[in-house]
């Protein structure tokens, strides 16, 4: 299921117009997709999630470069315990004069311990001021499932078990809402729903605002054909993170999957169009119509991740690589899957 809504042309370097897949017309520093709510987000975007946590000074200068390179989009969040530099990073290059504030999308995520209503805004705020920006582009639940309100971010009771909180996803939607209408946000949105929970807000009695993206895992491996149409059938946009594969941590990845980029068709594909298999897999989903987000602290990695859009897979090429589809999550929380809203249990 391949998206022809969205056109991937550089300015530089215009791709051929018989090309199903280039429908997407962007000039190279703005490649947008347009959102439900009348907003638009870059169709690449930096990751700034590292396990272990960054080393400090490390996402500032991740930031900066990425700006530099041409990126637009920046995905934190208050749980990755750095948003203070990715504020700075982008307050000086707006200082600068490379960027104005308008042009930078930034979002970020609601942790599953500010679930509960009346915690949303101040959790909103603290990201904000964190960022010492007035707004965000984009404020996303993190994850369907709720845990013990309070400051400590991993709950847990005297056996080391995690404590869980029954929330109401509805309730902390509309909280939502209520920050989007303060102006402390542009774009509202969730992150690993799967359909039930998707419907869940879609169907809530009185809904003001619709999400505008799911952000989930999503690469070749994983290619969450299934749940792409959903969203594609109610205008809303998945952000893919772990586009690449992700980390090998056996605490809550999946290490018996294989590597995503030792793939022998991703890198035939490399050798063809002379690009990473790194390039290759970022092409595939954008093609598509989804966002990615790649994460990375390594100068010369961001300016590569970037440069996807001097070439174009053919549809053939676009079939084989969603062919190598094995429906395997590498982040499969599973340390969590006793949750009741745990979203992995189901199809999708």
């Amino acid at each position: 299921m391949f998206s022809k809504n969205v056109t991937l042309c550089s300015s530089e370097s215009p791709l051929e117009a018989s090309d199903p897949f280039s429908t997407m017309s962007l000039s190279t520093a703005n490649h947008q997709i347009s959102l439900n709510d009348g907003s638009s987000i870059p169709v690449i975007g930096l990751g700034t999630y590292s396990d272990p946590r960054p080393v400090p000074g490390k996402t500032y200068v991740a930031v900066k470069t990425a700006i530099d390179e041409g990126y637009r989009h920046i995905d934190g969040a208050f749980i990755y315990h750095n948003e203070h530099e990715v504020g700075e990073a982008i307050r000086e290059k707006i200082a600068e004069g490379k960027v104005k504030r308008e042009e930078i999308f930034y979002c970020g995520k609601l942790w599953c311990t500010e679930h509960v209503p009346e915690m949303v805004r101040p959790a909103l705020e603290r990201t904000l001021k964190a960022l010492k920006l007035d707004y965000i582009d984009l404020y996303i639940i993190e994850l369907p499932m709720a845990f013990k309100p309070g400051k400590e971010n991993y709950p847990k009771d005297e056996n080391n078990r995690m404590i869980y909180y029954k929330s109401n996803l509805c309730a902390t939607w509309e909280a939502l809402e209520a920050c989007k209408d303060a102006g402390l946000v542009k774009s509202l949105g969730v992150s690993n729903f799967n359909r039930r929970q998707l419907e869940l807000i879609l169907n809530k009695p009185g809904l003001k605002y619709k999400p505008v993206i799911n952000q989930v895992e999503c690469h070749p491996y994983f290619t969450q054909t299934k749940l792409l149409k959903f969203c594609q059938q109610h205008d809303i946009v998945i952000v893919a993170y772990s586009p690449l594969g992700t980390c090998r941590n056996p605490l809550w990845v999946n290490i018996s999957s294989p590597p995503l980029l030792k793939d022998e068709l991703l890198t035939s594909l490399g050798e063809k169009y002379k690009k990473t298999q790194a390039q290759i897999v970022l092409r595939f989903n954008i093609q598509r119509g989804i966002v990615v987000i790649p994460k990375s602290f390594t100068p010369e990695r961001i300016k590569e991740n970037f440069q996807i859009f001097d070439f174009s897979l053919t549809e053939e090429e676009m079939k084989n690589i969603e062919a190598l589809n094995k429906n395997i999550r590498y982040v499969e929380l599973l340390m969590w899957s006793d949750h009741p809203e745990y979203p992995f249990h189901d199809e999708y």
